[in-house]
């Protein structure tokens, strides 16, 4: 019996990974106010960075709205509105299946932009590569999963994970964790979450805080009103030259 088959091993570890992940943001917030950035890298280079861009980060929402209805909303409520298993179960495939092939081109090309363009790989940390290789793993991972769904036996009661992981995963933020579920579930769904925890753990530590910010003071900031040298210049010779207000 292998470790992901231990139902303590799915009972204590997503709460490690959790504790690290709350405590890792906080730490972050408090000490690298300024270094809570996505460290853009446009200004290096903006062609590719315009198209696997935007690949990813649909896709990747696209696929984080998959993972929420699947994982959080029970099976009975679905039957209960009379969506059949086997239509939600090949729905789900099939629109998370092109959501994650477009979220894993993004991201090739988003590693091979910072692999091959000098200044982009230069501004590239230790904890990136790391993440990148932690995201990259969730995703093949995650697409292996739907692969394995899409063959005759992943269509057996076994590789339901709205009958494993999903309850499982509604436990621990009751604070009554069923590991007993999630050690039923497939070897490719234990693969798939474990990469999950480890990505999580090492979220507060790379460029992914980002996640956690919102935009919200550009909403009531002050217009910044810009102004040419020669203007400037012209006002400092005439005085208190009248102007108009920028906003």
């Amino acid at each position: 019996m292998n470790v992901f088959e231990q139902p303590v091993f799915w009972d204590i570890v997503p709460y490690v990974s959790l504790a690290i992940l709350i405590v890792g943001l906080i730490w972050r917030y408090k000490y690298d106010k300024f270094g809570w950035t996505t460290r853009s890298s446009e200004l290096y280079e903006s062609k590719l960075l315009s198209v696997a861009s935007p690949m990813f980060h649909f896709g990747i929402l696209v696929v984080v709205i998959g993972h929420f209805v699947g994982l959080v909303i029970p099976q009975s409520w679905t039957d209960a509105i009379g969506i059949d298993e086997h239509v939600y179960h090949w729905s789900a495939l099939i629109l998370g299946g092109i959501a994650g092939l477009a979220t894993l081109i993004g991201i090739v090309l988003l590693i091979y932009r910072r692999r091959t363009n000098g200044p982009v790989f230069i501004a590239t940390t230790k904890n990136d590569k790391l993440m990148y290789v932690a995201l990259l793993a969730a995703i093949v991972a995650g697409l292996a999963t739907t692969v394995i769904g899409m063959l005759p036996a992943g269509q057996t009661p076994e590789a339901n994970y709205r009958e494993t992981v999903s309850p499982w995963f509604r436990s621990i933020w009751v604070l009554q964790p069923d590991g007993v579920s999630m050690a039923a579930a497939p070897l490719q769904f234990h693969i798939h979450v474990a990469i999950a925890l480890v990505l999580f753990a090492l979220w507060p530590f790379t460029r992914l805080v980002h996640v956690f910010s919102a935009p919200v003071g550009y909403l009531f900031r002050p217009y910044v009103v810009y102004r040419s040298r020669d203007t400037a210049r012209k006002n400092e010779l005439l005085g208190s030259a009248p102007h108009r207000r920028g906003w």
